[in-house]
């Protein structure tokens, strides 16, 4: 298996949850990297990088989210793996 890139945003109750700090908690403990944010339509966009295993795991880690999150719908787009982040951050 290879190294992937995977762009994401989700909808749902995912905004006042914690679900970014979720989100980069989990990339963490898979090794991935890349970002996460809220985006102004309610929903959290996210951009993962790393081992495609990695990768899978920290996505069906976000289809369910913490607690009090409610994930609806996940859109994932692939697009060309480029290593350029050293870890994964929550922007603003």
């Amino acid at each position: 298996m290879g190294k992937i890139r995977i762009r994401t945003e989700i909808s749902g109750r995912v905004q006042g949850v914690c679900y970014r700090h979720f989100t980069q908690q989990s990339a963490g403990a898979h090794g991935v990297t890349g970002w996460v944010k809220n985006l102004g339509n309610g929903k959290v966009a996210a951009l993962f990088e790393g081992e495609e295993l990695a990768v899978t795991r920290v996505l069906n880690e976000c289809r369910q989210g913490p607690p009090a999150a409610e994930v609806n719908h996940m859109e994932i787009v692939a697009e060309e793996f480029s290593g350029e982040f050293d870890s994964f951050t929550i922007l603003r």
